[in-house]
């Protein structure tokens, strides 16, 4: 990866994609490998597309630190696996019933339900087999990056536990953001802070990056939950409009759409404030900050 002050957000994001695709083409079992129909269902869902932004985080942040694209890509990877999964999951029957991710069917449809959950089954546990063998990290690194992607992997869980419970209820600013700094902030945070810990950064480092990712994580949910109502089925490749039809807690509901604006400013600032306390080059992390922003898919 370039130095920071050299590339600009969509360069970087282009390169980190495609090093992404590239680790993730070769740690997965390929479409003509039995179980056919599960390996399948499996590059169906994880080559359907996204922005690969975990990944691109971790990256970008352990680029921060001056760490090499090699002992950053494993981890890289497997959290890509791990979020993936979570929206096989997430799509299914049972939970939000979803008939199209990144512009196509989603994976229960294209296969079917049972697939769909294996699939899913199978990305999370070999996520967790690509940190323990990554032979370009030391034996205490992957295990503290095991120990923090499991408890980040389990808090997704009960975030998205707590979102179903909440559904037609109503709930306070503080069970929302709970719900949503497990649900989708916790991956969030592990993003950022396994680059840091790849990239041996100091506690106080730590500290302003797990601040700032924290502050993004919410910052993804309050943009996602504007676009949801703002945009269209055809522009997000998913099924647009879907919180209010659950009857789903989200910050316009509570809020309204231009308090939830002025939070998401507020909220980008404080990110901002985080690394400005690092002495080291966070031009591509700041600009992911203002990319989370002023997204619109």
């Amino acid at each position: 990866m370039k130095n920071q002050t050299k590339i600009n957000l969509e360069q970087f994001f282009l390169q980190s994609s495609e090093a992404v695709e590239v680790a993730l083409n070769q740690i997965l079992p390929a479409s003509e490998i039995e179980p056919q129909r599960l390996h399948s269902a499996i590059r169906w869902s994880i080559f359907a597309g996204g922005k690969r932004f975990r990944p691109t985080l971790l990256i970008a942040v352990g680029d921060a630190f001056g760490v090499s694209i090699s002992s950053l890509i494993k981890t890289a990877s497997a959290l890509e696996m791990i979020h993936t999964y979570s929206l096989i999951h997430d799509d299914l029957p049972a939970m939000d019933d979803d008939k199209l991710r990144r512009g196509r069917e989603t994976c229960h449809i294209k296969f079917d339900d049972a697939t769909a959950i294996l699939a899913g089954d199978f990305l999370q546990s070999l996520a967790f087999q690509v940190i323990a063998d990554d032979k370009h990290l030391s034996p205490e690194f992957r295990l503290t990056l095991l120990s923090e992607v499991a408890d980040a992997a389990g808090k997704m869980v009960a975030g998205q536990q707590l979102d179903l419970d909440s559904e037609g209820k109503n709930i306070s600013i503080k069970e929302l953001e709970e719900i949503h700094r497990n649900k989708t902030g916790a991956m969030i945070s592990v993003s950022a802070r396994a680059g840091a810990i790849i990239g041996n950064a100091s506690d106080s480092e730590l500290l302003a990056i797990t601040n700032y990712a924290s502050n993004i994580g919410l910052l993804f949910q309050i943009t996602d939950d504007l676009i949801d109502i703002t945009q269209t089925t055809e522009t997000l490749g998913k099924t647009a409009g879907k919180d209010v039809a659950a009857a789903k807690a989200t910050y316009p509901s509570i809020y309204g759409f231009d308090e939830t604006k002025k939070l998401a400013h507020n909220i980008h600032d404080s990110a901002i404030f985080e690394l400005n306390k690092l002495n080291c080059e966070t031009s591509v992390l700041k600009s992911l900050a203002e990319f989370i922003l002023h997204r619109t898919t």
